[in-house]
């Protein structure tokens, strides 16, 4: 479905690559290693060849903000893609990770659907439809050709795509875990980035679903108790983080037993605005850290049949000091999340 998708090239890849720093003498990154999709194919023959080549990782970027404007919330959740893209391809191919085993795919196409701000909201809520159905036709022939996705950018409404494209792809229902302080199990009042997983739950996509850091006073009454119905499971924030009743590595234990005994395919999403400080539509002071968000990515992937990794939220513009210290953040911190995800799948048990 290379209609839907603004495919990265050659000489884009290039800009991004030497945007951060390129190479120097002697030395070898990964944007030199890294594949990109062959011109004038179908998305069906891209992945074909690129698998050919040893290909197992797509990298594809979502960036919108329909999602959480839906939502009543920031825009903003633009940008990612590329600054997380820029800062990976200047990571350095060696033993540890070569590349070759990434295809940089491009874009969903949003530009039509992203409007402006004073759009009221049912046409919003129209809009993330629209864009649902995109991540499910592009998202659906990568995961059926046994290559994983990481998906970067947008709001937290794609993680809705994904589970669907998932289902479809595997012929099975899905598991989820997310680390997230919502739930996104709103109620079901038209898609934005906060119900993507009661959509998910309702269309039959979703037959597990766990959420790490859940903020007790971040979720209203009405999507825990509909969690609740759904036999969703939580760690909260305060449960781990502030009260120590448990650690992160007992809570990851017990997630990680349940998902496998699900014996479903294993949807790892991360909701950005998790980590503290980290520029985002909900930005929080009161969060994780980002060596705690990279050993959950890494514990889930080496350990559990992973399907794909859902980065969300990142929002480059709200970083108080600015956009360029924002893509700088956003940049450095996917890069790290990208890899140590690549690392984990490559080692997994």
């Amino acid at each position: 479905m290379t209609q839907y998708l603004t495919l990265m090239t050659q000489q884009h890849l290039a800009k991004l690559f030497q945007k951060v720093g390129g190479a120097r003498i002697g030395e070898t990154k990964l944007g030199q290693t890294a594949h990109t999709p062959e011109p004038n194919h179908s998305l069906e023959a891209i992945l074909n060849k690129a698998k050919n080549k040893g290909v197992r990782f797509v990298i594809l970027g979502i960036e919108e903000d329909i999602g959480p404007r839906a939502n009543l919330g920031r825009g903003g959740a633009t940008y990612a893609y590329e600054s997380g893209i820029s800062h990976f391809l200047n990571m350095q191919s060696n033993r540890f990770f070569s590349g070759h085993e990434c295809l940089i795919l491009g874009q969903i196409i949003t530009n039509d659907l992203q409007t402006e701000f004073n759009q009221n909201l049912s046409e919003l809520r129209e809009h993330v439809e629209q864009l649902d159905e995109r991540v499910i036709n592009v998202l659906t022939p990568i995961i059926a050709a046994g290559l994983e996705p990481i998906v970067i950018g947008g709001g937290h409404n794609n993680a809705y795509g994904l589970l669907m494209a998932t289902k479809a792809a595997k012929q099975t229902p899905v598991a989820a875990v997310n680390l997230d302080p919502h739930s996104d199990f709103r109620l079901r009042e038209g898609r934005h980035s906060g119900n993507g997983f009661s959509y998910a739950a309702a269309e039959g996509a979703l037959n597990y679903y766990h959420v790490l850091g859940l903020h007790e006073h971040k979720n209203t009454e009405a999507s825990l108790e509909q969690l609740t119905a759904f036999g969703g499971h939580w760690h909260s924030l305060q449960q781990i983080w502030l009260r120590r009743e448990i650690s992160l590595e007992k809570a990851l234990f017990d997630i990680k037993q349940a998902l496998n005994q699900t014996q479903s395919p294993i949807a790892l999403e991360l909701d950005l605005d998790a980590i503290i400080n980290m520029p985002s539509s909900a930005s929080t002071a009161a969060g994780i850290s980002l060596i705690d968000a990279l050993h959950y990515v890494h514990d889930i992937a080496k350990h559990c049949p992973c399907a794909y990794l859902h980065l969300a939220e990142a929002a480059p513009s709200c970083h108080p000091a600015g956009m360029d210290a924002g893509l700088r953040v956003t940049g450095q911190s996917i890069s790290e999340l990208m890899l140590t995800y690549i690392h984990a799948r490559l080692h997994a048990l």
